[in-house]
Order: structure tokens, then C-alpha cells, then sequence
């Protein structure tokens, strides 16, 4: 017998209306809505690690009373959906209440783990916080969210996940290209998993209305419920929070340039309060090596969100939790200035621990080795290179018996295009100058070798195989999710006849819509 809790519901102030109409909420944290039930629920996908953590067996997720509950078609005994209203920053802008627009949280349930795991409806119909949404999302962005919420677990990145993928039997009408041509498209629903949705807005929002008492409830309950560890709420407590959280953000900052993904909408609602990776909308992972792609065509412009710019916008959007905790930390601006210290700390040290191990070494302490990590970066930058080729073809030259006269044929496939003789010639030097650093390890080269396999993958969701996935599946075609799950289950492993999934992104994705850059429209 499943057995549901609700803490958030049941431990801090709601809404005293019921209803979905779009409003402002005052006074309460969330609001109690039901899931708007869909024609013809079919699950295309789950998580079977996902399910497993949860309790769940396959007999279970396919029965017709669990597509009914994750379709937003009925609940199991002991869930009490509701709606989070939170504010939130967007593309530097103060846009005031936000709010769950089409996510509906159902219940918590304890994991195998002891953890307690909340589960929440993606696309399950309007909320009070819709405004002028649907409530709504398409097939397109579910299994794109889907994919990915499990691709960056099995990198071992901190995320939300999720359990399960189905489609509605219902169509959704959206402008793709915000370009005044709306299509119906097929709708679907994600169910996410997270011990806490908590997001940086839910507390800029009791800060922003002058509801110190509302914040303090919310930070107690946070810190009761997800960071025990800190002691009971004060002062002290809130401030050991903000750098805890802090950290946090700086390491998953540096997880996500190590590993060459891109966010996209790196708004502080989208910011978890755990430090995951939360809200898988136009996302992307760089192809070449480019600091200033952005894969959300809303940024295009301002490219504010690009891949060069994400641990400074992860600063940025912690000091806004920073400026939101001012009124229970006595209104010490030093608590804050402390914190962004952490981050900044934690970032450098991070960032370079994992190029270090990317790069076959034990650190980046010797002279010389962070102007070998810069001098990497420049050169990749310089022409079209592919990231994850080229970082997951190292492994195969720190082995050779000598320094690289020429350039190495498995690198060669990390070019998009001929490149320059002089760029290549300047690679090289690069490479050599790396070779004679690693012989300075004390390690074997083939231990070397075996570890930065282990930390630079093989697989990763590139958008073009996702909308290749996304093309069969609107034409009937589940398969191809099917099989890029798997694969992404294993993104470090050589997986032998799977070598298409890790290649260059086809010249015919350059430009193609869903593989190029993205819109928010889902």
C-alpha cells in the first residue's frame, strides 16, 4: 500500500480559496488544485531507477489505477495536489508572482533510500498561477524534459528526476516560434521528482511583499526539513544556510561548464534551494566549444544566459536569495557579502578540480597548470571543436609512449570542418605541452586513462538526438526514446554498436528548429 504525506501542505499557511482562477495570493504559500483530467492517458516512458528509489515495479507503473494517477486522472489515497506560489527574477527583471503555473504537486512518499520524495505533475492543467496559460505542455518539451531530468543523474549531476512520461490523447495549441502561428500539437505530462521543489523565488516573494513572518515560517520549515543538520532556526542558522546553499549553487555551476550544459533560463525561479538542477526548458549542451551559445531563443539577443556567463549569473541569482534573507538576518548585509565569498570560493575550486580530473591530472597546484587549462579553452574556442569529443579523446592519447608528433586521428574527429593548418599546429603544442604534463602524475597512464573516462562522457543528450526522438514520436514512433534513455544511462561507458549516438552533430542540425536553439514555448 503506497502510503503519501503532504509537509509542505500540512506545516505552513495556503490559500483559503480552491478554485483555478488566475489571482494574486497573499498570506499563503500554496494553493490547493486538482490535477484537470486528459481524454486518453498512454505511458510512452518511465524511469526504471527512477521507480525503483520509489518502490515502484514495472507491474505497477503500467497498471491502469498509475497512468490514472500520473496522467492527473485520479490519486492515490493520502494526496493532496496543490500549487506553489513563488516570484522570481527573470532575465534580470523583478517580474513579481509567478507561481506553479502548470505544476501540480501531488504528495510526498519515503524512497528506499529513508529520503521523502515529493512527486509532481507537469502539465496537469491550470492553477491560480497560470495567468494566461493553459496549464499545459506538449509532447515535444516532455520528452525533452524527461530525458534529460535522467540523462544529468546518470552524470552524476545534481537534478530534479523523473519518474514517468505519458501522453494525453489531447492537443495543445502553442506558437512554437512565438510568430503568430499557433499549431495544435499532442500534449504530454512529466512526472518530476525532487525531495523539495523549493525555489530561490518562493522566499524573494515573502521578502518582496514585506511578509518577514511568512519568510521566516518558510525558512524554518526549510531548515527543519532539508537542513536539519544547521540546528534550530536563528540568526546563525539562517546565515549557515545561505552559504550552505550558496555552495551548493557554485558546485552545480561548475558541474554544468565541466560537462558543457547549457541551462537556457537561468531565472531565479528556477533556482533550486537544494542546489539541482531544476526546470528543463530550452536547454542544450554546446556542441563546439562555445562560451557564447545560448540555446533559448528568447536570450538571443542579450545572450544573458549563455555558457560563458552561468556561474556568474549563479552568483548573481544567489544574491538575490541573499537580499531576500535580509529581514531574518537583522538586516547584516555582511551575512550576505559572506556568502557570495563561499560561492566565488567554492566555484574556483571546484571548477578546477573537475577540469584538473578531465584532463587526466590530480590538480591544478604545479606552475603552469592553470595557463594550461586557459590556454585549452582559447584553443577549443578558436574553430568549431567539439567539447565532449575531444575531453573523451584524451584518454586514448595520455596513453600514447611519446609526446604527439601530429595530430592525433581520434581528435580529429572533434572538428566541425577542416580547420586552419596554423590552428592545428597550435593544438598540437598545446597537446604535447599536456602529454609531458601528465608523465609528471604519479599514476600509470593507463590508470590515468580509465579515470578521465570516468568523468568525461561518452553520451550526452545532444538536441539533435532528442528531436530526433521527439520527430518519431509525433509519428507514432516511441522506440527512439526508448533507446536514447538507455543510452543515457550510461553516458561513461563505450557501449559497442551505440557510437552514433556520441557523434558530431550532422551539419543538417545546425539550423534545424529543436536542434540549433530553442523558445520557451511548451
Amino acid at each position: 500500500m503506497l502510503q503519501f504525506t503532504s509537509r509542505f501542505v500540512d506545516s505552513t499557511p495556503g490559500d483559503p480559496q480552491s478554485d483555478r482562477r488566475p489571482r494574486q495570493v497573499h498570506g499563503a504559500l500554496w494553493s490547493k488544485v486538482q490535477p484537470t483530467p486528459v481524454s486518453a492517458p498512454r505511458l510512452v516512458a518511465y524511469s526504471p531507477e527512477m521507480a525503483a528509489l520509489l518502490g515502484l515495479d514495472e507491474a505497477t507503473l503500467r497498471s491502469e489505477e498509475a497512468v490514472r494517477v500520473l496522467s492527473g486522472n485520479g490519486l492515490w489515497p493520502g494526496m493532496v495536489p496543490y500549487a506553489a506560489n513563488y516570484g522570481g527574477h527573470q532575465f534580470g527583471q523583478w517580474a513579481g508572482q509567478l507561481g506553479d503555473g502548470r505544476a501540480i504537486s501531488l504528495g510526498e512518499m519515503q524512497g528506499t533510500d529513508g529520503t521523502r520524495y515529493e512527486l509532481q505533475l507537469k502539465g496537469a492543467g491550470p492553477t491560480p498561477y497560470s495567468r494566461r496559460g493553459d496549464g499545459r505542455a506538449v509532447l515535444r518539451s516532455s520528452i525533452r524534459e524527461f530525458l534529460c531530468s535522467e540523462a544529468m543523474h546518470h552524470l552524476g549531476v545534481p537534478t530534479t528526476r523523473a519518474l514517468s512520461l505519458v501522453a494525453t490523447g489531447d492537443a495543445v495549441i502553442r506558437d512554437m516560434f512565438y510568430d503568430g502561428n499557433p499549431e495544435a500539437e499532442p500534449g504530454a505530462i512529466v512526472c518530476r521528482v525532487a525531495p523539495t521543489f523549493l525555489r530561490f523565488g518562493n522566499f524573494e516573494l515573502c521578502a518582496s511583499r514585506g511578509d518577514v513572518g511568512l519568510l521566516k515560517l518558510l525558512a524554518d520549515y526549510t531548515l527543519k526539513n532539508f537542513y536539519p543538520e544547521l540546528g534550530a532556526p536563528s540568526k546563525d542558522t539562517y546565515a549557515a544556510f545561505f552559504q550552505e546553499v550558496a555552495r551548493r549553487t557554485a558546485r552545480l555551476m561548475a558541474h554544468w561548464q565541466a560537462v558543457g550544459f547549457v541551462h537556457g533560463v537561468m531565472n531565479t525561479d528556477n533556482m533550486s534551494i537544494l542546489g539541482l538542477t531544476i526546470d528543463y526548458g530550452p536547454y542544450g549542451w554546446v556542441d563546439d566549444f562555445n562560451p557564447g551559445w545560448t540555446p533559448n531563443t528568447t536570450d538571443a539577443e542579450q545572450r544573458r544566459y549563455r555558457f560563458g556567463n552561468q556561474p556568474g549569473i549563479g552568483l548573481w541569482n544567489v544574491e538575490r536569495l541573499g537580499v531576500a534573507l535580509l529581514p531574518i538576518l537583522d538586516e547584516e548585509e555582511a551575512l550576505v557579502e559572506a556568502g557570495l565569498l563561499e560561492y566565488e570560493r567554492v566555484f574556483q575550486a571546484e571548477l578546477q578540480r573537475r577540469f584538473a580530473a578531465k584532463l587526466g591530472l590530480s590538480s591544478l597546484a604545479q606552475e603552469g597548470d592553470l595557463e594550461l587549462v586557459q590556454g585549452c579553452f582559447s584553443w577549443l574556442a578558436a574553430q568549431e571543436t567539439d567539447m565532449t569529443i575531444f575531453f573523451r579523446g584524451l584518454s586514448r592519447v595520455v596513453t600514447a609512449p611519446e609526446a604527439p608528433s601530429e595530430w592525433p586521428v581520434v581528435l580529429r574527429e572533434a572538428f566541425y570542418g577542416k580547420v586552419p593548418d596554423e590552428h592545428v599546429a597550435r593544438g598540437l603544442e598545446w597537446l604535447t605541452a599536456w602529454w609531458r604534463r601528465t608523465r609528471r602524475e604519479d599514476v600509470a597512464p593507463a590508470e590515468q586513462a580509465r579515470r578521465m573516462d570516468a568523468v568525461n562522457p561518452k553520451y550526452v543528450l545532444r538536441n539533435w538526438l532528442a528531436q530526433e526522438a521527439i520527430d518519431a514520436a509525433h509519428a507514432g514512433d516511441d522506440s527512439k526514446v526508448h533507446a536514447l534513455l538507455d543510452v543515457m544511462r550510461r553516458p561513461f561507458e563505450e557501449q559497442p554498436g551505440r557510437e552514433a549516438y556520441a557523434g558530431r552533430r550532422p551539419e543538417w542540425a545546425r539550423s534545424k528548429p529543436g536542434c540549433s536553439a530553442l523558445s520557451c514555448s511548451s
